[in-house]
């Protein structure tokens, strides 16, 4: 086995974005590798996700979430090869996956890592899948109930398309889908076997969902809050479950192309008369149905019944504009970064020890 180097690269908050961050408020570095203490595993990553969700905490979106300062290294789940130890449970190859973001080498305490498994979830990109997100949203914050029809926004993102085939293969009557483009609408419906999708783009979203749901929704997967949400909360039948996963509507600051004279405010008459429950959803909170979400999502991975939706950027490097193109809307599903090839030297690798 190739031995371990003396540094390696990771991507640092360089600046608090404005609205829609840029490439240049990241910076690639390079860092000393760690040496595990005892109790503790170095971990060479091989890919990371990008989540749209970090956004909320590189700058002030009037949310009470800590903040980033420059110079941190930005945070998300990561897949990686062990090559250093000094735990038993942990030996040199062991594939693993961590929480310490955008590096290539970390140093973890053995308690805070997952051992991958295929036995578990047959494709090791699985882990670094929101799973345990889409999973608990539907079926404990929504209480969803077979025949109930439901509505996912943000339905071609990362969590949005797990929620609704898992929404489908629980027993939905069924289950509609918004998203940003046509195409966007396509791959909902013909790829990830949506029953209906909208285009929120193209005229107000209360008319649109309407159109779909005559007869109302019962369960709303909210990836978006804003006119989505108000929209959803006016369409949900009496006792109907609203679960509030994301905030894309406004991580960014105004979110271009709604429609002209769009209701964005939310309503909670509605909420008080048709008894509505209305719950905000922390991944975290849930981390004692891990196994029984996976024992579940497992099956329907390994008989293609559910479908991972990836794309995969490659280059450490490309890591900042990817995860701009990101929060532009350019990808659909959860958008990997395989951290490969040498430094590049047009970026700003200078060394930093942490």
């Amino acid at each position: 086995m190739p031995s371990t180097p003396a540094v390696g690269r990771q991507v640092c908050l360089a600046a608090h974005p404005t609205g829609l961050p840029t490439p240049e408020d990241f910076r690639v570095e390079l860092a000393a590798v760690p040496t595990a203490r005892p109790g503790q595993v170095v971990v060479r990553t091989t890919l990371f996700a990008l989540d749209a969700a970090a956004r909320l905490f590189l700058g002030d979106v009037g949310l009470p979430l800590p903040r980033l300062a420059p110079g941190d290294v930005v945070p998300g789940a990561a897949l990686g090869e062990v090559v250093a130890s000094t735990d038993p449970d942990f030996a040199v190859g062991d594939e693993v996956c961590h929480q310490l973001g955008w590096r290539e080498f970390a140093v973890a305490d053995a308690a805070a890592l997952r051992r991958v498994d295929t036995a578990v979830l047959p494709s090791p990109t699985a882990y670094l899948a929101p799973l345990l997100t889409a999973w608990a949203g539907l079926v404990v914050a929504g209480e969803l109930r077979p025949g109930d029809t439901v509505f996912v926004s943000g339905a071609a993102g990362a969590v949005g398309g797990l929620a609704g085939q898992i929404a489908r293969l629980r027993g939905a009557g069924r289950v509609i889908g918004s998203a940003g483009s046509p195409a966007k609408v396509a791959h909902v419906t013909g790829t990830l076997g949506f029953d209906a999708a909208f285009d929120h783009r193209d005229g107000p979203v209360l008319e649109r969902l309407g159109a779909l749901a005559p007869d109302g929704i019962d369960v709303y997967f909210d990836n978006t809050g804003g006119a989505q949400l108000a929209a959803a909360v006016r369409l949900l039948r009496p006792h109907g479950r609203a679960v509030l996963c994301g905030l894309l509507d406004r991580q960014n600051g105004p979110r271009p192309g709604r429609a002209d004279g769009e209701e964005a405010t939310l309503d909670l008459g509605y909420a008080i008369a048709n008894r509505l429950t209305l719950r905000g959803l922390r991944t975290a909170d849930f981390a004692d149905r891990r196994a029984e979400a996976e024992q579940e999502i497992g099956p329907w991975l390994a008989a293609g019944r559910l479908r991972l939706d990836e794309t995969i950027v490659d280059g450490i490097e490309n890591a900042p504009h990817a995860f701009v193109d990101l929060l532009r809307g350019a990808f659909t599903g959860r958008v990997l970064v395989r951290v490969v090839g040498q430094p590049d030297d047009k970026a700003d690798l200078s060394p930093r020890d942490e």
